[in-house]
């Protein structure tokens, strides 16, 4: 093959992707030790099944698929207005935001629009990304070229960090270099804290001061606890002229394994509006009519009910991770506005070899917290998401043998 028609950027990702490393190490421990009792905390996939209101749903619109006057075939690329606005009905409106439906655009996961976005901007557009973050952000901007080579300190050269750490409250301060692409993630994932409304506003403000755009990531919106917190970057004054929102159905329903989610892109946006639309016409067929039914369904009064319990469950499991490791005398931030606890390690010891430790002394998983950025390094990310009793005995290993 020609080496010349092969894109050079992604010889620049820093190795495999995060979590197939993570798989990669679990195998190899199983391999060597066949009676294995691996507990997962670490990848972020739910476990508590479909709520029944979104599984009826998808019974129901299974048989309309099987009656010709009911019978559906391709579906806008936008998605259908039933779900569009069952999503401004139960997402915005309670929080004082309006939103025209055309400005929702679902989607097959927010991972995806997340990626996708950045088609949107040209080759030398200069971006900021908070650090430590979830990796798609970086990941996709490396495959299009934008953020230079990696530096001896784990950086990239083109890229302006913005660092969330204990230090600041993981509340990142203003880009220090222009940028014109800023991407922001709250509730954060992995450090499972949330930017507060003065740091939101500061960042609107500086955008529309600068003619930045924001891509605001909320996908963990509805496990904040707290209704003074902002749940979306919509509520604050000025951001529809300068953001994008992202959300999805993974955390907050359980569908990791059906896929949908939504980017709100609003007509404020002008020409990156009609881009967007035009990208998801082109390369998108849109998601399918049954899944999109269960979506609706969780905004009905039953199945907000259940999602809501849901959420709880994972909820107090995640008080519970960050109970037991604080009383056992261990420094944990996150845990209480999203289901990930962002552990703090001692010594300075490195997280993958953190990691290392903890499978082969507890044979539990987390993810290693330089695997969200060089500012994660020393600390060790664990999730919410897995089984509350198999959560409850990965605590008691990890007090008695770690």
């Amino acid at each position: 093959m020609n080496e010349k028609i092969v894109n050079p950027y992604y010889d620049r990702l820093p190795g495999s992707y995060l979590f197939s490393t993570i798989a990669k190490k679990i195998k190899e421990y199983q391999g060597t030790h066949a009676n294995a009792d691996i507990i997962r905390l670490g990848i972020g996939d739910v476990t508590t099944p479909i709520i029944p209101a979104a599984i009826e749903a998808m019974h129901k619109a299974v048989d309309e698929m099987a009656c010709k006057n009911t019978f559906r075939g391709y579906g806008p690329e936008q998605g259908y207005d039933f779900l569009r606005e069952a999503i401004i009905r139960g997402e915005y409106t309670p929080r004082g935001v309006e939103m025209d439906p055309d400005d929702v655009f679902v989607s097959d996961g927010s991972k995806c629009d997340v990626a996708n976005i950045q088609e949107l901007f040209a080759a030398d557009v200069k971006i900021a990304i908070p650090d430590p973050v979830y990796p798609v952000y970086l990941d996709s901007n490396v495959m299009a070229g934008r953020t230079g080579f990696m530096q001896e300190d784990g950086h990239f050269s083109e890229v302006t960090y913005l660092a969330s750490t204990a230090e600041n409250n993981f509340q990142p301060e203003l880009p220090k270099n222009p940028v014109q692409l800023i991407y922001l993630c709250s509730p954060n994932n992995p450090t499972g804290t949330v930017l507060s409304r003065e740091t939101l506003q500061k960042f609107v403000d500086y955008a529309n001061e600068t003619g930045a755009l924001i891509l605001f990531d909320g996908a963990y919106n509805c496990y904040i606890q707290d209704e003074s917190l902002p749940h979306s970057i919509y509520e604050i004054p000025g951001a529809r002229n300068c953001a994008i929102e992202f959300r999805s159905f993974s955390k907050t329903a359980g569908f990791t394994g059906v896929r949908c989610a939504y980017t709100i892109v609003p007509h404020e946006l002008g020409k990156l509006r009609s881009m967007w639309n035009r990208r998801q016409c082109t390369k998108f067929n849109g998601v399918n009519y049954v899944v999109q039914r269960a979506a609706e369904s969780i905004y009905t009064p039953v199945g907000w009910e259940q999602t809501k319990a849901v959420i709880k469950g994972y909820m107090d499991t995640a008080a519970m991770i960050r109970s037991e490791l604080t009383a056992a005398g261990y420094t944990v931030f996150g845990g209480e506005h999203a289901p990930y606890i962002w552990w703090k390690l001692e010594n300075g010891e490195k997280s993958f070899d953190f990691f290392d430790r903890l499978l082969g002394t507890c044979e539990v998983v987390g993810t290693p917290g330089s695997g969200f950025g060089p500012c994660g390094e020393g600390y060790f990310r664990l999730t919410a998401f897995g089984d509350h009793e198999q959560t409850k005995v990965a605590l008691k290993r990890i007090k008695e043998k770690l």
